[in-house]
């Protein structure tokens, strides 16, 4: 590929004049300018090349510019690049197929949307109306999407400014390295998470509650692994009070975890596999290459809806271009064994790699994940737990891009999520990144 400096600088010329930026303070940003990018890895117009081990938004899960995708997408804009969502078209047909063949027996349909967030609305929206009941329950440790009721489902600072929705409530998940229990296991952590769990259901008027939707493991919130017995005591809790239970698998399903779905990469280990009512799903589904989302709807619920309007749609529901994506992601994952490089890489490279750093790097205090989705939750003091400054986290991030590793932090947590593609080669080349970068920051003031 020609990479023309000169293009770099009018990118960013370009973006600074007339590019709003989410999240974000317009005047101070400098956003990188990447040019390109191939399976792990990214560059710029001034050919610096990094490790992407933020796989952009945690979504690229089969790499970049993959050939069977980029191939399919460009195969069904010779076919048809829209079509009304009213119509039957093939291509969604496929993709839906597809998508019910991962998620298990008890699903039967699938719903289209845009992304992430779209899809949790449609997901309350459809627990509403089968239930006859109005709250949502959701953890503060978690991020559901930027829409009305997404936002402010989501947990973190983000629903502040934006809570419009009515309806929703909100509890503490486990979080055993900073716990809201006083915990002192995992086991200890699980049960009180859902002693408070289910006082919240009381206190609320279990009769009133559509639904609780739970990262499946939470993302953006620290890569937080549910402890054992956890998933299924929340689901015990809903069949208990006739609530709805939805997995948001937006970030760590298809790949992520190590398994098509979180849900069930974690019935793996634990050996009991917790089914909820609802999934929604985007990001990894088709690797970001297309805007798409959906809902995972099981027969009992989609059968509601025969004979009664479901009332929710979009113009872009199930667009061709998006489920060929989607059918060329899905079918070149399960061919080249992609999902089960990511549980590999994570049992047997990533994980242990990045537990020998901790034991060499006072200040990573913690290492969690599974798959391709680990975090680590970065101290100031290893006793205290309290977290690792601002200052330096800039620092940590400013070292990691000079020695050509392009990493994602979330406040104090440095998150190790590469795409499910990533080499135990590409590993080792970024643990010893990390090696040096941590060695570069001074912990104690």
């Amino acid at each position: 590929m020609d990479l023309n400096p000169e293009d770099g600088k009018l990118a960013y010329e370009l973006d600074r004049a007339h590019v709003f930026h989410s999240w974000s303070a317009q005047a101070a940003l400098k956003p990188m300018v990447i040019a390109g990018g191939l399976g792990s890895t990214v560059w710029d117009f001034d050919g610096n090349r990094y490790l992407d081990f933020s796989s952009q938004l945690i979504n690229v899960n089969i790499g970049h510019q993959h050939p069977a995708v980029t191939a399919a997408i460009r195969a069904q804009t010779e076919v048809l690049t829209t079509v009304a969502p009213a119509a039957a078209n093939l291509a969604r047909g496929r993709a839906a197929q597809r998508i019910l063949e991962r998620a298990g027996h008890g699903f039967s349909k699938v719903f289209f949307t845009n992304g992430g967030a779209d899809a949790n609305e449609n997901a309350f929206r459809m627990a509403r109306l089968y239930t006859g009941r109005d709250k949502i329950l959701s953890a503060y440790r978690s991020y559901h999407g930027n829409t009305g009721a997404a936002v402010v489902a989501t947990g973190d600072w983000r629903r502040m400014p934006n809570e419009y929705a009515r309806g929703h409530v909100h509890f503490f998940g486990p979080y055993e390295y900073r716990s809201e229990f006083w915990s002192s296991s995992p086991e200890e952590e699980s049960a009180r998470a859902l002693h408070h769990l289910e006082r919240v259901i009381v206190s609320e008027g279990a009769s009133g509650i559509a639904a609780i939707v739970l990262e499946t493991i939470p993302g953006t919130a620290g890569i937080l692994v549910p402890p054992p017995g956890y998933l299924a005591g929340v689901r015990g809790l809903c069949d208990k009070y006739g609530i709805m239970l939805i997995f948001d698998e937006v970030m760590c399903g298809f790949g992520r975890a190590g398994g098509w779905f979180a849900f069930q990469a974690l019935g793996d280990v634990e050996g009991e596999t917790v089914v909820p009512d609802l999934i929604t799903f985007a990001k990894g589904v088709n690797s970001g290459y297309v805007p798409v989302g959906g809902v995972i709807i099981p027969p009992y619920i989609a059968e509601a809806f025969d004979d009664t309007v479901f009332p929710g749609g979009l113009t872009y529901s199930g667009h061709p271009l998006a489920m060929a994506s989607i059918v060329g992601a899905l079918d070149a994952m399960e061919a080249e064994g992609i999902v089960a490089n990511a549980e590999r890489i994570g049992r047997d490279v990533l994980g242990p790699g990045l537990r020998a750093l901790a034991e060499k790097h006072e200040a990573i205090g913690e290492v969690r994940g599974i798959g391709v989705f680990w975090a680590l939750d970065l101290v100031a003091d290893p006793e205290t737990r309290e977290p690792l400054p601002a200052a330096t986290i800039g620092a940590l991030k400013a070292k990691l891009l000079s020695l050509g590793l392009l990493p994602m932090f979330a406040d104090n947590r440095l998150h190790v999520v590469p795409p499910c593609v990533v080499t135990d080669a590409e590993v080792a080349q970024a643990l010893g990144i990390f090696d040096e970068a941590f060695a570069s920051i001074a912990v104690h003031a």
